[in-house]
């Protein structure tokens, strides 16, 4: 199984790194071109971001485990109809999120912790990305359809597109051009429409394995319970970061102003960096888990999953070393700006105290979602947010301060973690007795 998950895997996680080195490198040429208030203002659209992540994941990854479990059934006609669904879906979700979202945006700002200062940057950086809202939603929703329906190497490739052209055009239009922090919105839409004609030219060939076909585009009920009722986990998990985060940045501007939100900011994108190799892992081992699954081949999903916790926490190890060992370093590259840096330093030390366990947890989570098991999924997703981290938030902050804030994430990352293991112990207890029997 080992080099089966790794060959699925790889694709995958190569695909997110480059997804994060994405918003990384956006980070860095607003940082050094634009300042430090320019870093706390794309901070304070997190929430936003986070949003947009979980409407677009509720379609794609609910569409991707439901395809893959029904091409284990080799039911490819049931596959293809999910993959128009999932079309549809992104689309008008794309259009109704963006332009509603567009209307209200400086209120939505200012609710999320924006100041006179911090406001217009978001405004300008947010303002372009809602208008490329549709092809954002069909990006990611078709290319993690693409991945899970036998062709990780293509997704990969065309994340390895939008980013490419996110580092060329990027850098024109904040120096060359000096459009500023509209200039990183406006490569960013132009690189996912790259990457979005490359996965549309692959569904359009009848060469490929599920692709695009007359008299499937219409909306079915029982394909869309199916894929928001998979796809439901990560959708809670984004909403509820969304939710966290607000109240962060709200927390971080009582007790410590737009720096303290700006090192936020930089902490969030190289915690990121690790998380999103680990939900690449598991983009990996989710089709080869749904297949098994679907297969009644017992034995392979366990070792799948055993090897996949097992390199889930090697991953989220080495960026705990990495951000214990040089966090000057690291919060340096993003900024010239001393007391941002300092800030962010000691903030980012002490957020990963617990990193190590994350990579388990994610992985845990993603596993009962590969099997269709929603409901246990939905609540993993739920625990470290609303259960451990929200009132860690409350209670660290009043007493700490500052360093309350940074405080409360390792906490809530142990606790979930314990929670994960539990849960995942009690399932596969079940599982053995009932094999037995």
């Amino acid at each position: 199984m080992g080099p089966l998950i790794f060959s699925m895997a790889l694709p995958a996680m190569i695909s997110m790194i480059i997804n994060a080195l994405y918003n990384i490198v956006d980070s860095i040429f607003i940082g050094h071109g634009v300042g430090p208030l320019a870093i706390s203002g794309l901070a304070l659209t997190f929430p936003l971001m986070n949003l947009i992540i979980a409407f677009s994941t509720l379609i794609g990854v609910g569409g991707a485990a439901i395809s893959s479990i029904y091409l284990g059934r080799k039911d490819d006609l049931k596959a293809t109809e999910v993959l128009h669904n999932v079309l549809i879906l992104c689309i008008l979700t794309g259009i109704y999120f963006g332009g509603i979202t567009y209307y209200f945006l400086d209120e939505i700002l200012i609710f999320f912790g924006a100041s006179t200062s911090t406001l217009p940057y978001a405004r300008d950086f947010m303002q372009v990305l809602l208008l490329g809202n549709p092809v954002s939603f069909l990006f990611i929703g078709l290319n993690n359809v693409m991945r899970a329906t036998g062709y990780p190497k293509k997704a990969m490739l065309s994340s390895l597109l939008t980013v490419g052209v996110n580092i060329i055009l990027a850098p024109i239009f904040i120096f060359h051009l000096d459009w500023g922090i509209r200039g990183a919105a406006t490569a960013t839409i132009l690189a996912q429409m790259g990457g979005l004609a490359w996965v549309l030219n692959h569904f359009l060939h009848s060469s490929s394995y599920i692709h695009f076909r007359r008299g499937f585009y219409r909306l079915r009920k029982h394909v869309i319970m199916s894929i928001f009722s998979i796809g439901m986990s990560p959708f809670l998990m984004n909403v509820c970061a969304c939710v966290i985060v607000i109240i962060i940045n709200n927390s971080l501007q009582r007790h410590g102003g737009d720096m303290a939100i700006g090192a936020y900011g930089i902490i969030n994108r190289l915690l990121t960096l690790y998380i999103m190799i680990v939900l690449g892992l598991t983009m990996g081992m989710q089709p080869i888990v749904g297949y098994n699954f679907g297969a009644q081949k017992h034995d392979r999903v366990k070792q799948t999953l055993k090897l996949s916790i097992l390199t889930g926490v090697c991953i989220t190890s080495s960026g705990f070393l990495i951000c214990e060992l040089f966090p000057h370093a690291v919060s340096a590259i993003f900024t010239n700006d001393q007391e941002l840096i300092d800030i962010a330093s000691r903030g980012v030390r002490i957020c990963v105290l617990m990193f190590p366990l994350v990579g388990a947890q994610i992985v845990i989570g993603n596993f009962f979602q590969s099997i269709g098991k929603a409901k246990i999924s939905i609540f993993l997703s739920l625990t470290r947010q609303l259960l451990y981290l929200l009132p860690g938030l409350i209670f660290f902050s009043r007493f700490i301060g500052l360093d309350g804030i940074w405080t409360s994430m390792p906490v809530a990352d142990f606790f979930a973690f314990l929670t994960a293991l539990v849960v995942l112990w009690t399932y596969i207890r079940k599982k053995n007795k009932e094999s037995i029997a």
